[in-house]
């Protein structure tokens, strides 16, 4: 599942890995640009793998996170407004974001503006088209102004948050979306899962080597050494 202002067309590489080593893909959309809306849904038998960025887990139904066997958190958060200056300093950049909505010209501008931000390090080119190259007309705008408002609300792990399984969080170190406060607080509220830190990623994680340590837990529950940084 993509985060806000995301849509399924980020997966397109990681789902082909994927499917190339026999795992099924199922991508949910949101609908905030040209893609229609799609809940996502399991697909037959098999080990249930829950993939989702940044906003991602908040996305979902109850009835996706029932059937979950393992997840994988990419650059999450359970509550997105941490405590004290850093939330209240977020907090009013929401509220500019959610002002920009109001029109077309105004939300383009303010998610290009947002999405070089999360594609940080990397060039903001290096993302691939998503909603701030579609329509944005009224209905794009009200789903991601509620999301947006979604966000703020954020508190800790989304309800359904399956209990006992395997997790892996995958950390950007140079994440400017995510507040460190935040990426803490996740670790926290989630001690036994694996986390895989990579310290030169941004928030969208466009040129993190990220596939090989997935695939190792995926097969394994595990990481490598070299993936967690150790000599």
């Amino acid at each position: 599942m993509h985060g806000w202002a995301g849509d399924s067309r980020q997966w397109q590489p990681l789902a082909a890995e994927l499917e190339a080593r026999g795992w099924r893909w199922c991508s949910g959309e949101r609908g905030y640009g040209d893609q229609p809306p799609e809940p996502p849904r399991w697909q037959g038998p098999g080990r249930k793998v829950v993939i989702a960025h940044s906003l991602g887990p908040h996305l979902l139904p109850a009835e996706v996170w029932a059937g979950a066997d393992a997840v994988v958190l990419l650059t999450s958060f359970g509550r997105f407004l941490p405590a004290g200056a850093a939330g209240r300093r977020l907090r009013t950049a929401l509220a500019g974001m959610d002002a920009a909505l109001a029109d077309t010209a105004s939300a383009r501008a303010m998610l290009r503006s947002f999405l070089a931000e999360a594609a940080a390090p990397d060039p903001p080119s290096a993302l691939p088209s998503g909603p701030a190259d579609g329509p944005l007309a009224p209905p794009q705008r009200e789903r991601l102004r509620a999301d947006l408002a979604l966000l703020e609300r954020t508190e800790g792990l989304p309800p359904g948050f399956p209990d006992g399984v395997p997790v892996l969080l995958v950390e950007a170190g140079e994440d400017r979306i995510v507040a460190p406060e935040a990426r803490a607080l996740l670790r926290q509220s989630l001690p036994r899962a694996c986390h895989l830190p990579l310290p030169g990623a941004g928030h969208a994680l466009l040129s993190a080597p990220l596939l090989e340590p997935l695939l190792a837990w995926l097969d394994t529950g595990r990481l490598a050494a070299q993936a967690l940084g150790s000599p």
